[in-house]
């Protein structure tokens, strides 16, 4: 009995010690975010995960002084993109410190929570409680 209260009192020192730790996203961190990001996988309220092994397209974001804009994008063979017309420009607000994506188009509005943010990934969570796992896109590199 009283080794299992002694796992359980480690197991919680380690959680607060981990995510206690944590300062969150900071604001100059939020550069981070501008190039070509694809999704890695997407993990639904009921907790069920949609993994993307291969994706025909990637988003291009581009963010500058907390407004920016969302693209979609086809990479091809050659190193280059086909994009799309389609583009949500999106202000980045914060809330009691945590960041949020706003974006607007002309057929409706949604926020996203930014809940972590690394240089080759990021992850956001709608309103819907819907999670987004992205990674930095990396090209595929044919040799000549």
């Amino acid at each position: 009995m009283m080794l299992k209260k002694l796992r359980l009192l480690f197991s919680f020192l380690v959680f607060v010690l981990i995510f206690g730790c944590s300062e969150g996203i900071k604001k100059e961190e939020l550069n981070q975010l501008n190039g070509y990001w694809e999704i890695e996988k997407v993990i639904l309220p009921d907790g069920s995960v949609k993994e993307y092994t291969a994706n025909t397209n990637v988003d291009f974001i581009h963010l500058e002084e907390l407004k920016g804009y969302r693209k979609k994008m086809s990479p091809n063979l050659q190193g280059s993109y086909v994009t799309t017309n389609d583009l949500e420009s999106f202000a980045i607000l914060e809330k009691n410190g945590d960041f949020w994506m706003h974006y607007e188009t002309d057929l409706t509005q949604w926020s996203e929570k930014l809940m972590t943010l690394q240089k080759n990934s990021f992850t956001v969570i709608n309103e819907d409680g819907i999670t987004y796992d992205y990674k930095r896109f990396e090209p595929i590199s044919i040799p000549k």
